[in-house]
């Protein structure tokens, strides 16, 4: 059995920032600064009961008689008495024998021919660290960007103002950077484990490090840009920010609607349909925030019994990333032309520069992660590189093709006349170009939690791939 190191990280950054977030508070009261006083303290405080909230659900502490668990998650202990409790149920691993086990089974990557089922047991202590592991990777990412990039691009904002580094801002800045990274990193192979759930994922240290620089070098650019962009013009970042949001709170559900699907009543049996809505409310937020830093690894799929979207799709991948890369390039462009004064100690056109260069090096990274280092690269439908290389064409086709009123019609001489024909031959051609084109990859999965069910087996199948190309073909040629 792994060692529970990354619950060990997770409330490591959380109990770290928490406390760097109140030594910080302390100065700025020390000082006077009642606003940034409050800001500093707001944003662990909202995290921190999110993460509360997120454990003691996972866990169904509400419906077990634990009363002292659910006090201690009061007082904003949870993190550390579910690590607590983790290391516990990893040391007791081996010196009791199990009385039940289950039996899962999953399929190693292909090698080269076909894939082979394997079959582990699984006893009810591994089973519970199981569920630890993928509570604290949801709360991770909870902290990360509900918590900790506000956080992160509050301090940086004092930082432009105050035309200084303290210390403590410095530190919390660094956790924070660290804390969002982490949580990113997490969002990443919890969409891989999700979608390849029938299959043994193995991570390589390759692909930690290529999306620890690919996310490290997207957030940061994108917090720098935001702080960059509000200390100019301060008016005009919360329409910016706001847009952000709300289009990404309300795609899933425009999604949703779209597809005419009924309202899912299979999150948790206890919750009604208004509990329901809140849990999916919740869930679209948390999707939104994450957004608006990064591209978020794992898609919502209102109308999926997961919540999941299990395809990966090439084009809105790149679509996301264009219309980020044009909206950072403007947002610096309008932080040129509007900065002031106390922007005369830095080289605004090198920043400017570095900033989207910064960028650019992490949408390297990610090609470098989804090309050599993804861990079911081999179970791809698709070429990642032809499916974003086909958007792009795609899109400039679109941007390039002129308006119909302008597009010219080509007219054929018209030939002999059949004996047979009944009317004038057909004199326009009907013009089609390709719709759309979809690239999906194989479902992606996770490593699930075994369910504890006595001395049964239990087998799941799930679904696999669709690849799907739509082409529209001219039409309305008349052979003479």
């Amino acid at each position: 059995m792994r060692f529970p190191s990354s619950i060990f990280v997770s409330v490591s950054l959380f109990t770290a920032e928490t406390t760097a977030a109140l030594y910080l508070s302390s100065t700025y009261r020390s000082a006077g600064d009642r606003i940034w006083q409050g800001l500093t303290l707001l944003f662990p405080l909202l995290a921190s009961v999110l993460v509360q909230l997120t454990l003691t659900f996972i866990h169904r502490d509400l419906n077990r008689d634990r009363p002292l668990v659910l006090f201690l998650h009061l007082l904003q202990l949870g993190p550390v008495v579910r690590c607590l409790e983790a290391f516990c149920i990893y040391g007791s691993v081996g010196r009791v024998e199990e009385p039940y086990v289950s039996i899962t089974r999953k399929k190693q990557i292909p090698r080269g021919g076909q894939a082979e089922e394997v079959e582990r047991q699984v006893g009810q202590a591994e089973g519970k660290l199981f569920t630890h592991r993928a509570a604290f990777a949801r709360t991770s990412v909870i902290q990360a960007f509900l918590g900790s990039a506000p956080q992160l691009t509050l301090q940086l904002y004092i930082c432009v103002l105050q035309r200084g580094l303290s210390v403590g801002r410095g530190t919390l800045m660094v956790i924070s950077l660290l804390s969002i990274v982490y949580g990113a990193l997490r969002c990443n192979i919890l969409a891989i484990k999700i979608k390849y759930e029938e299959y043994e994922v193995d991570v390589r240290p390759m692909a930690y490090f290529s999306i620890f620089m690919w996310r490290s070098f997207e957030i940061a650019t994108r917090v720098a840009v935001l702080v960059l962009f509000s200390s100019v013009l301060k008016l005009w970042v919360l329409p910016v920010v706001s847009l952000n949001f709300v289009a990404f709170f309300l795609y899933p559900w425009v999604l949703f609607w779209l597809s005419h699907s009924p309202f899912p009543e299979n999150i948790e049996k206890t919750l009604s349909r208004l509990g329901t809505t809140i849990v999916l409310c919740l869930l679209t937020f948390l999707y939104a925030g994450i957004n608006m830093f990064c591209w978020s690894a794992v898609q919502l799929k209102l109308s999926d019994p997961d919540l999941i979207n299990k395809s990966q799709n090439w084009y809105r991948m790149a679509v996301y990333y264009m219309l980020r890369f044009v909206e950072n390039a403007l947002l610096l462009l309008l932080w040129y032309l509007h900065k002031t004064d106390i922007y005369d100690y830095v080289c605004a056109p090198l920043l400017l520069l570095q900033l989207l260069v910064a960028y650019a090096i992490g949408i390297f990274f990610m090609l470098v992660f989804y090309q050599f280092c993804h861990p079911c690269r081999k179970l791809f439908s698709s070429s990642m590189t032809q499916g974003l290389w086909d958007c792009s064409m795609l899109l400039c086709l679109a941007c390039s093709a002129p308006p119909p009123e302008n597009r010219p019609v080509e007219r054929p001489d018209p030939g002999p006349k059949s004996p047979d024909a009944s009317g004038e031959p057909s004199n326009q051609f009907g013009y089609g170009t390709p719709n759309d084109t979809t690239f999906d990859m194989l479902d992606d999965s996770t490593y699930d939690i075994p369910i504890e069910a006595g001395p049964g087996v239990g087998v799941e199948t799930y679904g696999a791939t669709g690849y799907t190309v739509a082409v529209a073909n001219p039409q309305g040629l008349h052979n003479p």
